[in-house]
């Protein structure tokens, strides 16, 4: 009897981006709830039946949501350690914290971490914290993206980058603003473009390069 079942469709990058759309509204949503019920002592249940998650209201569902906590906790621990290792310059594991790219948007974070120490007047200041929050996004969304050493999920990495890419535009779009509101040196001034600027490229550059292996492999959408 011949085979009927379709193949599984290969997510482009327009479906990761569908998908992490939906995950960040579920997200929002249970930020939403958490802070509203955050002193609740039933806070856990409220939130899970506001979000749908009948499953975790049961006794088996609690026992579940006890050992992710506790399985949670260790590998937080693990990940502790393996940056530290990472720091000390003990791991030669190749990572995304090997790219590049991702080593220029951490750095670009700690750049702001320092700017913010020598100035001392920015933690109030909207765009500043606009500036500081959106770099920390686009690295966190780069290292999504460049997780995957055999790029397995193109439009997965895809995805992430365009997300980056959007965080670095914030970024440089706050820096503009910041810049306009308070009195930078001309160095940190060029500082700070030249970093954001080189992470803008760079992102564009390597979602081209993405782009071009997938049609490579799958051909036009």
């Amino acid at each position: 009897m011949a085979d009927n079942e379709e193949p599984e469709k290969i997510w482009d990058e327009y479906d990761w981006e569908r998908f992490l759309q939906q995950q960040d509204r579920k997200t929002e949503r249970y930020m939403e709830l958490l802070e509203k019920y955050l002193d609740d002592p039933n806070r856990d249940q409220i939130i899970a039946r506001e979000m749908g998650w009948y499953h975790l209201l049961d006794e088996e569902g609690r026992s579940w949501a006890d050992d992710v906590d506790t399985r949670f906790t260790e590998e937080m621990e693990l990940a502790a350690e393996e940056a530290e290792e990472f720091a000390d310059g003990d791991s030669d594991a190749e990572s995304f914290e090997m790219h590049p790219l991702y080593r220029a948007s951490f750095a670009l974070t700690v750049w702001i971490d320092q700017l913010f120490e020598e100035l001392g007047d920015l933690q109030n200041n909207p765009q500043a914290v606009r500036l500081a929050t959106q770099s920390a996004i686009a690295s966190a969304k780069l290292a999504a993206a460049l997780s995957d050493d055999d790029v397995d999920e193109l439009g997965m990495t895809i995805a992430y980058l365009k997300r980056a890419l959007k965080a670095t535009s914030n970024a440089i779009e706050a820096g503009v603003n910041l810049k306009q509101e308070i009195k930078l040196d001309r160095e940190r001034c060029a500082t700070l473009d030249h970093r954001l600027f080189q992470i803008r490229d760079g992102i564009i550059s390597l979602m081209g390069e993405y782009r071009s292996e997938w049609r490579r492999r799958f051909g036009e959408r």
